[in-house]
């Protein structure tokens, strides 16, 4: 096991650093000065220029490259201060540190992740165990199509939908809004409850599939089928053999889609006005804030290969047939 972490980290840090290189040196072909974006509206020659020595903007390409690497691991000393490890630099738009802002941002997303992966992996998982236990029958049918129709949905279609129906229509509940746990639990829940509704209501269609499918799947190994001869209980089989190992696909899909929302749920942060690293990389693009745009898309391709590794070391614990080597 440690070896195998020990490989898929240097691995995951040798993609971590070929993701840089290329967003940084594609940053650098756009025909934009960053400095004017930093300099404001009365902006004169010499303010540029000052800018650019401000910001190391003045030196070369591959050198600017360069300290921003040794900034992450060793921080940065800038005109305007010292930027301690991990240091991405302070932004172009706001001149705040890059990785303060995303701390700032990230449990806003952290609450939208957790509370939306609870509720769309119970449910999918047990109405598509459910549909498989009842194969052919109408509970089949009827979650196999509502998943079929859902799937289709999109977050930009379907959460003005419910926020027209529950908040601007009938007023059942208020607009969409983070607030702490530790400030106020209640109004955190209800804040965030109907982001979570759109989002378990999209990620739950296909999850509900998928589980369906490799249970009917695992139904048909030889080994339950064994199982039920020696005259194993269907409840017994069902959990203990086929539940199972119809799990290795499903970690799969939700380590991915966990690692995708903790770096960011872009759309649903955007449809909801909801303040956290998806819209902040929105905002980082629309300005061309290169540092900020650097420190998101690391972070979330951090997390994305950090939930990776996860799934795959969890393979051999579900499933003893599973070897990492």
């Amino acid at each position: 096991m440690l070896q195998f972490l020990l490989r898929r980290s240097i691995g995951a840090v040798v993609i971590l650093i070929l993701i840089s290189a290329f967003t940084f040196f594609l940053f650098f072909s756009i025909p934009q000065d960053p400095a004017l974006l930093a300099c404001g509206k009365n902006c004169t020659p010499d303010a540029i220029k000052i800018i650019h020595q401000n910001l190391g903007l003045d030196k070369p390409v591959p050198v600017q490259y360069w300290n921003f690497m040794v900034g992450i691991f060793a921080g940065r000393d800038f005109a305007v201060g010292h930027c301690s490890a991990p240091c991405f630099g302070y932004s172009f738009a706001n001149n705040q540190p890059v990785w303060n802002t995303i701390v700032d941002r990230f449990p806003t997303t952290l609450s939208l992740t957790v509370g939306g992966a609870f509720v769309f992996l119970l449910v999918g998982l047990g109405t598509g165990m459910l549909a498989a236990w009842k194969r052919g029958t109408a509970v089949d049918k009827t979650f196999s199509s509502v998943s079929l129709v859902l799937s289709s949905m999109q977050i930009y279609f379907l959460g003005p939908i419910v926020l027209g129906l529950l908040v601007y229509s009938t007023d059942i509940l208020s607009s969409p809004k983070y607030v702490p746990f530790t400030e106020n639990p209640g109004q955190w829940f209800v804040g965030l409850l109907i982001p979570w509704i759109v989002l378990s209501v999209i990620f739950t269609a296909n999850y509900t599939r998928m589980s369906r499918s490799t249970m009917i799947e695992q139904l048909q190994e030889e080994h339950v089928r064994t199982a039920k001869a020696k005259g194993m209980s269907s409840r017994y089989v069902f959990f203990r053999y086929a539940w199972r190992g119809s799990l290795i696909p499903i970690v799969t899909i939700f380590g991915m889609d966990l690692g995708s929302l903790f770096g960011g749920a872009i759309i649903t942060e955007q449809t909801f006005s909801l303040a956290g690293i998806g819209r902040l990389a929105v905002e980082s693009v629309i300005k061309t804030d290169l540092p900020m745009i650097m420190g998101v898309m690391l972070f979330s391709a951090f997390m994305i290969l950090l939930f990776n590794i996860i799934v795959d070391a969890a393979y051999a614990w579900i499933d003893p047939r599973v070897r990492l080597s």
